[in-house]
């Protein structure tokens, strides 16, 4: 099983990117403890060499769910500042949160769509209201329904038919695609400092 955790310093200081760097090497390494596989899937270097202001961790493997788990909250790096020495500060508080990077495509195969005749009202004469020329087209696998009544012909309306439905399904995949990253950057204002799930020190 495949999990994706995302590591976020928020909008803290310059020491959270610095955590969330520590953070996800130690994750790593627990991970490889309870040999789950781990892979850095996409990340945002800090403002400082090494420094992470996010960064998302692929963990995959029957262990994977439990390793997320364990690390899911508010965690704390405990340590003095490497940029500001005598800074009294030595909790630095990294978000940590389920997420999904996995876009969704949906598969469009003519052979999954239902094409019915139908008539339609309106101007076009004679020929329109007595005949089927019209198309009434439903993507069986998502429910999609489109008509396609502009044409003369029930050929040409079921030509049509077809390309308006796999648009209406290509924009649905963008529109998810564009909430999946909404998502993840919804992560970087979930931060709660205090109280953290987990305490890591050098």
């Amino acid at each position: 099983m495949t999990v994706y955790l995302m590591l976020s310093a928020g909008r803290g200081p310059l020491e959270c990117s610095w955590a969330v760097a520590e953070l996800a090497a130690r994750l790593e390494s627990d991970a490889a403890r309870r040999a789950v596989r781990v892979r850095r899937a996409e990340s945002v270097p800090g403002e400082r060499p090494g420094t992470l202001r996010s960064v998302v961790l692929e963990l995959d493997g029957p262990g994977a769910p439990a390793c997320a788990a364990a690390w899911t909250g508010t965690l704390c790096w405990q340590a003095s500042s490497p940029y500001r020495p005598h800074h009294g500060r030595k909790n630095w508080y990294v978000i940590a949160q389920r997420c999904s990077l996995d876009a969704p495509h949906t598969a469009f195969d003519e052979s999954d769509v239902d094409v019915v005749p139908c008539r339609t009202g309106g101007p076009g004469g004679q020929h329109r209201n007595k005949v089927s020329t019209a198309v009434r087209a439903t993507h069986r696998p998502t429910g999609t329904v489109v008509v396609a009544d502009t044409e003369r012909q029930f050929g040409l309306n079921r030509r049509l038919a077809m390309r308006q439905l796999r648009e209406r399904l290509e924009r649905g995949d963008r529109a998810a695609a564009r909430a999946l990253t909404t998502a993840r950057w919804h992560v970087h204002d979930g931060l709660i400092r205090g109280d953290p799930v987990r305490t890591e020190r050098p």
